[in-house]
């Protein structure tokens, strides 16, 4: 039966990520590793981190309370929130309950949705659940907010200049310009030790490289052919990569990117071989015969399957990369990341065309879906989308660290991961205007946030977040 809510989908969207960041060329030389083993081995250019001055709480304080403002959003519209992270705080509290701060002082505490956690899907999960609750004969008229939020960090190791860190936030509801194809939508599950992170001590995961990759890469196989199955059903007639317009993946590194969009190729070819053009199926031709779990492990399809891809990434699939590769690894936001970025990059040529999403969280969970992009209604535009992300300028407002501040950083982190009774240490200047940030943890592990604001003669002032009260001196 349909939804008496048509297209409902992203209406507004913003970003946010800290203004640390490291090199990955100067991180190679630091690291002593061959030249190129970050920037082209992986595909990186550049990776952001949080000092003690942030966390996923800060981040989702700052992108909640930026949308609202930049869309003139009464904060009493919102019905729903969900939070999609795998960047454990707490092992009871959900990172929802702090946001309520920015909600309970205009009197909205009816506000369904709590945490979705698994890996980088919880995301994706969150997102789900707000389009179907907008869908649903439970709705009460109000909109959906969805943050995926997440600081990616690892141990000394090949798979350190994998991390990044950021917070997306997502307006949901009826007429979006950026509207969810329904009907089309492929999830595979399964059980899987790719990625954990099994010591609640540590903030850093167990990581099996190669079993990851191979892992990601069969739930695309499997997500893929489940949509497209789905698709044909809908639409009679087959479906290939070339009715996508756009394609964003979940981004670990770029090179992943780069192998998951070449394996969908070389699934169209599978699928139909004329499907896949007439030069990538003169090049992919004499792997026909491989079984799939030979497929996963021919350096020589990966190398040639890439190559033959190559015109058709650089179309589909380069212009939701930026974000990826200048600011890392974002977990549950990566996906959402390669979005804003072909917004971004795309935005006055977006109208009537489909982008093509994959979300992977080890584990594992899984889901491709589609996006069919809308004219939207003022102020739910694209160009208003872009206008209030801004991207260029928080991306010019980075201050670059060395790899050796980096890495004392990061064991400064390992020392305050789940401690008590400290106050933060890092510089604020280094913050952008409107950013929140842990100010404190005290003897009970309570958490206190600061916001920085500028007034009209351009002094710094401070608004405190914390525990969901309010003082006459502004603090919460």
């Amino acid at each position: 039966m349909a939804s008496p809510q048509e297209n409902v989908g992203i209406l507004a969207m913003e970003v946010y990520f800290p203004t640390t960041c490291v090199q990955q060329d100067a991180l190679e030389t630091f690291d002593g590793v061959s030249k190129g083993k970050y920037t082209i081995g992986l595909g990186q250019d550049c990776m952001t981190f949080c000092t003690d001055l942030e966390d996923v709480i800060s981040m989702s304080l700052t992108v909640v309370t930026s949308l609202l403002e930049k869309y003139a959003i009464d904060p009493k519209q919102i019905g729903r929130l969900e939070v999609g992270s795998e960047t454990v705080i707490d092992k009871s509290k959900s990172i929802k309950t702090w946001l309520m701060c920015i909600f309970e002082k205009c009197g909205n505490t009816e506000i369904e949705g709590v945490d979705s956690t698994n890996a980088c899907y919880g995301g994706t999960a969150a997102l789900f659940n707000c389009v179907n609750w907008v869908q649903s004969s439970s709705w009460d008229g109000r909109y959906g907010l969805v943050v995926a939020t997440d600081s990616a960090v690892y141990a000394e190791g090949p798979a350190r200049p994998t991390g990044g860190a950021a917070a997306i936030a997502m307006l949901i509801g009826p007429n979006a310009p950026i509207a969810f194809e329904n009907r089309y939508r492929g999830t595979h599950m399964a059980h899987a030790y790719d990625f954990y992170k099994p010591n609640l001590a540590s903030e850093y995961p167990v990581v099996d490289g190669k079993l990851s990759q191979t892992c990601y890469l069969k739930a695309l196989d499997s997500c893929y052919k489940r949509f497209c199955n789905k698709f044909e059903k809908g639409e009679g007639h087959q479906f290939s990569l070339l009715d996508a317009d756009y394609v964003a993946f979940h981004s670990p590194y770029n090179k992943l990117v780069q192998k998951s969009f070449a394996r969908l190729l070389f699934n169209d070819f599978s699928r139909h071989a004329s499907s896949a053009g007439k030069d990538a199926q003169e090049k992919l031709e004499p792997y026909a015969g491989l079984s799939e779990e030979e497929s996963y492990s021919s350096r020589d399809l990966e190398k040639v399957s890439q190559q033959a891809a190559k015109p058709l990434y650089d179309e589909k699939v380069q212009p939701s990369t930026l974000l990826p590769k200048k600011e890392g690894n974002m977990y549950t936001a990566s996906l959402y990341a390669a979005l804003a970025s072909i917004i971004h990059n795309k935005y006055s040529t977006l109208e009537g065309q489909r982008v093509l999403m994959f979300s992977y969280g080890s584990g594992l969970a899984s889901t491709m879906f589609s996006l069919k992009i809308r004219e939207g209604q003022h102020p739910f535009i694209l160009s208003n989308i872009a206008e209030a992300m801004d991207l260029q300028s928080k991306l010019e407002s980075q201050h670059e660290f060395s790899p050796e501040d980096f890495v004392d950083n990061l064991r400064l982190m390992e020392t305050l991961y789940g401690a008590k009774d400290f106050v933060s240490c890092a510089q604020h200047n280094l913050l952008r205007p409107g950013t929140f940030y842990l100010t404190e943890v005290d003897s009970m592990y309570r958490r206190f946030y600061s916001q920085k604001l500028v007034s009209l003669d351009d002094n710094c002032r401070e608004t405190k977040f914390a525990n969901g009260t309010i003082s006459s001196n502004g603090e919460l």
